[in-house]
């Protein structure tokens, strides 16, 4: 029997195989990989992935739904884990597993943070979000934004299939994209400290709508001219805004702000 929808969670199900065949293959999964899924439903792509993988760990918060998987996928690679996925250890995953997602519209942004800041980061994810966000997340210089910023510092980007809402039940309000995510091998400025470079780039994001030199100033409390100051000499425009950044720039305008000693 069905579990119904529960908009709470924000649950839409996905059963087109299609879809689901073409997650699997923007990860490139093979026998070999572990996998962890978030957010299982009715377990479409659960038995896919038990028949496609090593191991696949699948969490899920409604209890309901557990017990429904648990009745109807018997396999001995699946381990079903009841939890909020923010709150789960990815510690006691397998090195280098692979993520691949359907996940509710209202957690993306934190979920991407916990998986990309993870100790235990994944080596490939596929993430099934509303398409406006995955094109945020993989925005360029003019439409940056701290979501892009912060997904993109980890992990190289890329856009897979999109996905109509009529192909959910129920239907979501707007169509679903594919973010393809490939984890950096090394780090992407290992000169600089990760917290040091967040907290200029959340500055400079903190008052969108104003100009840089006016969010830097106010968000890391300095004058105003000394971040005129120190903007001008990387090359960067004052009176520009934080969206036309690239993560270069709020790399260079970090460490100046380092040897500046206003960090």
């Amino acid at each position: 029997m069905a579990v119904p929808a529960n908009k709470s969670l924000g649950q839409h199900w996905l059963n087109d195989l299609y879809s689901l065949e073409s997650m699997m293959e923007a990860v490139d999964l093979k026998q070999t990989d572990n996998v962890l899924e978030v957010g299982p439903g009715h377990g479409s792509l659960t038995k896919l992935l038990v028949k496609n993988a090593n191991t696949v760990t699948t969490v899920e918060v409604d209890r309901e739904l557990i017990n429904k998987l648990k009745k109807e996928i018997k396999a001995d690679n699946l381990t079903i884990i009841d939890s909020d996925i923010l709150k789960f250890n990815l510690d006691s995953l397998p090195k280098d597993y692979k993520v691949i997602a359907n996940i509710p519209y209202y957690l993306t942004s934190k979920l991407f943070r916990v998986l990309s800041e993870s100790d235990n980061p994944f080596s490939k994810a596929a993430i099934l979000v509303q398409k406006e966000v995955a094109q945020r997340v993989d925005a360029g210089p003019g439409s940056m934004s701290l979501l892009s910023v912060s997904v993109q510092y980890y992990n190289h980007v890329s856009l897979g299939l999109i996905v109509p809402a009529l192909l959910f039940d129920p239907p979501p309000k707007v169509d679903s994209q594919v973010v393809i995510l490939a984890r950096r091998q090394t780090d992407l400025f290992p000169d600089l400290d990760k917290k040091t470079f967040f907290k200029v780039v959340k500055a400079g994001f903190g008052q969108r709508r104003k100009k840089l030199s006016n969010s830097i100033s106010a968000g890391l409390s300095i004058k105003k001219n000394q971040a005129e100051t120190i903007l001008e000499s990387v090359g960067i425009n004052a009176q520009t805004r934080a969206q036309e950044l690239t993560l270069e720039n709020w790399h260079d305008l970090t460490v100046a702000l380092i040897d500046s000693s206003l960090l």
